[in-house]
């Protein structure tokens, strides 16, 4: 810009509205206020360093001044106490009061002093007997306050010395009173003689202690020591260090002790027995925890804590050791002895049950399979895999705790607790099935023998059924406000709801145990009383009968679940009309496509329009449709056909266990690029078959049976799929060598196809070599990869398609046998007897024509696989129907074939009408003539061209 020439300057103007000397105001207050802050940032400096200058001049002062007194301490004394007698303890000398102000026991010739002075007082005090004489003179009364703080002192001196040089006598902390020349036992013996329980400063030196964590002291100290290769003693011998807890142990502020409480963090409990086999090194003190006062104490202060949530225990320092698994092993130990004394109150066994329990489900792995899968969804893919337990514990411990839990503690703890609760009962059997295996389960009889194991249900199942039936404490509003709607409860409901929901688990894990390999009648865990009035209340939503059924099926006999079943099944037909001939859904099947006509055709379904009724017309081989009007049989034979086709091997969304029981095919996407909307049509499509009443041939796996459950598949679940691969993991979980030495890693080698992959089961697992520390970790991993992992999707996708006819609730009335009985029927032979019995005559045929005797002499004399053809003949379905023929319907009639005169039925062949389960019999004249005949119309298999 050039100079305008105008050499006026121009007037600034603020645009903001304010003026320049209010704009220098504002900046000068920020000014001031900068400068006060800096001024005052100053003072606190100097503050500061005045006050750490005054530290460390205070701090060299007292080194100082120590430094005096220990040198006239030795002027007068000697260093090595070499002029010290029994009146240096009296009150007026100043011997202790120098040395318990100079004494840092890191300094080793304070060490010697403080461990020569207690030399002499042990001298002093076995000498003469008398030890409150040798500290308090001729008059302890008129001195006691001067000599209650020495002793308490001089006790917390002794225990710090020890531990504060802990790493240096690191071999010498676990002593035993015999070995006097050691200097740590010395310290320990003065401890023991100060704190003998008959001495009037008992309390005071003890609660002095404690205020001083001394159970944190010791805890450090023995740490300390067992990680020392020689520092355990012989057996037998009771331990200085163990001697001092006995004398400690006893103070709980009862009558005549008056010591205070302690504050739980670092009381006995959370400090000592959290230290992994504690009474392994202190035996002796296992006998005195365990009277019943002392254990009723401590466990209790254990159980309250538990209630009010607040975490105790110390912080970990092993993922093989934590604290609360230590604590369950020495607390189980004890409460061994505890439970088997006369002695042992109510009281005392319910807060071992709530300590036990709330430890029981902290331990790894913590997942209870029914209860989180109950509440998971089949949205999503990954739904069904297992959250891998990140904490494995040391196998010893895990023995420890197994060991605890044996028969004997068990019944001592029915006896004492059950009548109660049985919570701690349950949940302990529930942790020990979740660890054992099958081997230990069935052969070694682990937890308990199996006639413990058969007495227990029953004793669990009569009083489940007493508890949620014969006499409930209240009843519920819906059938989900007895388990969630917990909040106006007294704390005996809250008590009986958890036990309730807990030993119904434990009697469905016990069930599932049997049906594996069974060791008791499946009536042992069914209730004695259930009537028609308890299955008609069960049917009704909100009931206490509908309750129990949810969550304590098994209860229930399998024919009464059934017979509930069926009913609503039947009511879900009727609100859609699907048993009207007229159907707006019609298809029409090619008998050599009907995989993909019925693919095709079914998912164009809505949910809805799956449930009503389907009607099918069959196109034979030439094009042309067959005879019949499909009023439900021609509709059975397509269910039973079409899922023959889909779930053969041949198609590849299915394989075979060796025992050709079929799940889903791991690589089925390798084969069908749609594999998992196939998976979702197949759901589908069993779920219609079960939804209509149709029993198909099709034998699950009974683990993936387990995911229609939504259930969690386990290391003893895997014989179902790989009894090879189950023997294996067995073997590592059992060997005795070097497992690292078998060149295993986490990976998992997985074939399909000829297509052989490698997938790690951790990440990094490629260069994760399996020791004997993570074995289990391995074996647990290799089990969910096979039985949860690989199928996922499938599962998932299959189970969404299930799901749109059968409703979760519907299922769980079933273990996963049942279920497969539900789906295929039973596989004994047909009860001919009760087919006869429940059958209808008509066109002159009565139950005593001769055709009609001759007729069942045939049916008897046929093998099973001919007496399932006939059945599937008449009826539609190779099955008959769950309950019996008594509950066919319609029910099956034989009737005589029309027109048909003696001489005209050497010809003809017996017809059906599968949709009324009716069989057309020519009158034949003989029993030959008529089983030829018979035998050619079952075994035609020409489709409904025969009817």
């Amino acid at each position: 810009m050039f100079f305008p020439g105008d050499p006026s300057t121009r007037k600034r103007v603020d645009l903001g509205g304010r003026s320049t000397k209010e704009r220098d105001t504002r900046k000068l207050l920020e000014q001031t206020r900068m400068e006060r802050n800096r001024r005052l940032l100053q003072k606190q400096q100097n503050s500061a360093a005045l006050k750490i200058q005054k530290f460390f001049r205070g701090r060299r002062s007292m080194a100082i001044e120590r430094a005096k007194v220990r040198h006239d301490f030795c002027e007068t004394y000697g260093n090595n106490c070499q002029n010290v007698d029994r009146h240096c303890f009296e009150p007026s000398s100043s011997f202790l009061r120098q040395l318990l102000f100079f004494i840092k026991a890191q300094n080793s010739g304070d060490f010697v002093i403080l461990v020569e002075t207690c030399r002499l007082m042990n001298n002093f005090v076995h000498s003469t007997g008398d030890i409150v004489g040798l500290f308090s003179g001729l008059d302890y009364s008129a001195e006691h306050n001067l000599v209650d703080f020495r002793v308490k002192k001089l006790a917390l001196t002794c225990i710090e010395a020890i531990h504060q040089n802990r790493n240096l006598l690191r071999d010498q902390l676990l002593v035993t009173p015999e070995e006097a020349s050691i200097s740590t036992a010395i310290l320990m013996e003065a401890m023991a003689l100060l704190l003998d329980p008959k001495l009037p400063w008992v309390c005071k030196i003890i609660s002095y202690l404690q205020k001083r964590n001394i159970f944190k002291l010791v805890r450090e100290m023995v740490t300390t020591a067992k990680e020392s290769p020689s520092g355990q003693t012989m057996t037998g011998s009771i331990l200085s260090l163990e001697r001092i807890l006995i004398l400690i142990l006893p103070h709980i502020g009862r009558e005549p002790c008056c010591c205070p409480d302690v504050d739980p963090r670092w009381s006995f409990s959370s400090m000592i027995l959290t230290i992994p086999f504690i009474w392994q090194l202190f035996p002796n003190l296992k006998v005195v925890f365990a009277s019943p006062s002392l254990s009723q104490h401590y466990i209790h202060q254990m159980a309250f804590c538990i209630q009010k949530g607040t975490c105790v225990l110390p912080s970990e320092t092993s993922l093989e050791f934590p604290g609360y698994a230590c604590l369950l092993g020495n607390t189980l130990d004890t409460a061994n002895v505890v439970l088997s004394l006369p002695e042992c109150s109510l009281d005392l066994a319910i807060d071992i049950a709530s300590v036990a329990t709330f430890l029981l489900e902290t331990l790894p792995p913590v997942k209870s399979s029914e209860k989180e899968s109950s509440q998971s969804s089949p949205d999503e893919d990954d739904m069904l895999i297992d959250a891998v337990p990140e904490v494995v514990l040391n196998r010893d411990l895990e023995q420890q705790i197994t060991n605890a839990i044996d028969s004997r503690f068990l019944l001592q703890l029915t006896n004492v607790l059950f009548h109660q609760s049985g919570l701690t009962l349950s949940l302990m059997i529930r942790h020990m099935l979740m660890i054992v295996d099958n081997e230990e389960f069935y052969e070694r009889e682990k937890p308990l023998s199996l006639q413990d194991i058969r007495l227990l249900i029953i004793i669990l199942k009569q009083a489940l059924w007493q508890l949620l039936w014969v006499s409930p404490l209240a009843q519920p509003n819906t059938g989900k406000s007895v388990s969630n709607d917990l909040s106006n409860k007294n704390p005996v409901e809250l008590i009986q709801n958890r036990v309730g929901v807990v030993v119904s688990e434990l009697l469905s894990q016990l069930q599932d145990w049997n049906n594996r390999q069974q060791f008791t009648s499946s009536s042992d865990f069914q209730a004695d009383t259930v009537n028609e009035y308890f299955i008609s209340q069960a049917i009704i939503e909100g009931t206490r009968a509908n309750y129990i059924l949810m969550q304590a099926p098994f209860l229930i006999p399998f024919t009464s679940r059934v017979k509930i079943f069926t009913t609503q099944l039947a009511t879900a037909r009727q609100s859609h009309g699907s048993q009207g001939i007229f159907s707006r859904n019609r298809f029409r099947i090619r008998r050599d496509h009907i995989l993909e006509d019925a693919y095709n055709q079914m998912s164009q379904l809505s949910e809805d329009d799956l449930r009503g009724s389907i009607r099918v017309t069959f196109v034979n081989e030439l094009g042309v449709e067959e005879a019949g009007i499909d009023g439900g049989g021609i509709f059975k034979d397509f269910m039973e056909k079409i899922t023959r086709a889909a779930f053969d091997v041949q198609y590849g969304l299915f394989k075979e266990t060796s025992d050709h029981m079929l799940y889903p095919n791991p690589g089925s996407g390798m084969i069908h690029e749609q594999h998992l909307q196939f998976f979702h049509f197949l759901g589908s499509l069993l779920a219609k078959a079960m939804f209509e009443g149709i029993l198909v041939d099709i034998p699950f796996a009974t683990f993936f049976l387990s995911k229609l459950k939504q259930k969690y598949n386990y290391l003893n679940d895997l014989p179902s799929l790989d009894p090879e691969l189950y023997r294996h993991l067995i073997f590592l979980k059992r060997f005795k060598g070097d497992i690292s030495e078998l060149e295993l890693y986490f990976v998992i080698l997985n074939n399909e196809y000829g297509e052989r992959t490698e997938e790690e089961l951790l990440p990094g697992g490629n260069d994760m070599r399996v020791t004997n520390e993570n074995v289990i970790t391995f074996i647990h991993l290799v089990s969910n990869h096979r039985l949860n992992y690989q199928i996922r999707q499938q599962s998932s996708h299959f189970l969404r398609g299930f799901q749109q006819l059968i409703p979760k609730e519907w299922i769980d009335m079933f273990n996963e046998h049942e279920l497969q009985v539900l789906i295929s029927g039973s596989v004994d032979s047909l009860d001919i007897d009760d087919l006869r019995n429940n059958t209808n005559y008509a066109g002159g045929y009565h139950a005593g024509h001769y055709v009609i005797d001759m007729f069942w002499e045939v049916m008897k004399s046929f093998s099973t696989e001919n007496q399932k053809k006939f059945l599937k003949f008449v009826t539609g379905c190779s099955r008959g129907p769950l309950l019996g023929f008594k509950y066919l319907e319609p029910a099956f009639c034989i009737q005589r074939a029309a027109g048909s005169a003696s001489n005209e039925s050497v010809d003809r062949l017996p017809t059906a009408a599968t949709c009324m389960n009716l069989l057309k019999l020519p009158p034949y004249q003989s029993k030959e003539l008529l089983e030829t005949k018979l035998m050619y119309a079952i075994s035609a298999e020409a489709g409904f061209d025969l009817s």
